[in-house]
């Protein structure tokens, strides 16, 4: 079984296919894990790997990968061992697709390192807005948190109330400030996402605010419409893998 370990972190990841390194990113909230691209609209791991070499992950807390609750800087900690795990399979340059929670780290990512990752696709960025505070506690980390802690002696209530408050009490897409936003060099492409958890106009607010982002919206409107999504997403790839311009 694959695994990179970080200190107290273990992190499961897998990987397919060949050629520049994709780093994908999936949705499911906490429990971001490589399971949950199978229930998506398509399977990026299967199409992707025809073109890149293609890395997975389950982030640490859920799926086959374990490690601390980090209060202080989670968003961080989690950016860590992303950004780690490529360091530990001797990967510089890369590319991204991230869905809902993934879109956030993706953009923690660019935070960390600016000049790293050479493009990415941001799926369904979740983001806050007037209407979905409590979404992101009462659907996102709260009952992940609580059934974590039941089952690790090592952690308490308290400190997942802290690290709650502190990974999801920021504003826009919680991981960065909206003012980075305007400041990121990395070509993007974006997706929109269309619930509460996933705004449309957090999607559209990020393709504006953007300096070299690229919109593709109604992409999953119908079953019709999604070959060319994957068409355009592979585009993208293709193109800044090989260094072609935005």
């Amino acid at each position: 079984m694959p695994v990179y370990q970080r200190g107290e972190t273990s992190i499961y990841y897998e990987e397919y296919g060949s050629g520049f390194p994709l780093l994908l990113l999936a949705p499911g909230g906490m429990n971001s894990a490589i399971a949950f691209w199978s229930r998506m609209v398509f399977n990026p791991i299967e199409i992707l790997q025809r073109d890149f070499r293609v890395i997975a992950m389950d982030q640490r807390n859920c799926g086959q990968s374990t490690g601390p609750l980090d209060a202080e800087d989670p968003w961080g900690s989690y950016v860590d061992d992303q950004l780690g795990l490529l360091d530990h399979l001797g990967i510089d340059q890369y590319l991204a697709l991230g869905s809902c929670i993934g879109s956030s780290y993706m953009l923690k990512q660019i935070e960390r390192q600016p000049q790293r990752m050479r493009a990415g696709v941001l799926m369904q960025p979740i983001g806050l807005v007037e209407r979905n505070r409590e979404v992101f506690r009462d659907r996102i980390w709260q009952p992940w948190g609580e059934e974590l802690v039941a089952k690790r002696p090592d952690l308490e209530t308290e400190t997942l109330m802290k690290f709650g408050a502190r990974m999801w009490g920021g504003d826009f897409v919680f991981s960065v400030t909206r003012d980075l936003i305007p400041r990121i060099e990395t070509p993007l492409l974006v997706l929109p996402g269309y619930d509460l958890p996933h705004p449309t106009e957090t999607g559209l607010d990020l393709a504006e605010l953007l300096p070299h982002s690229e919109l593709l919206e109604d992409w999953k409107a119908s079953p019709e419409v999604v070959p060319h999504t994957v068409e355009v997403i592979q585009e993208f790839l293709r193109r800044h893998a090989s260094g072609g311009a935005a």
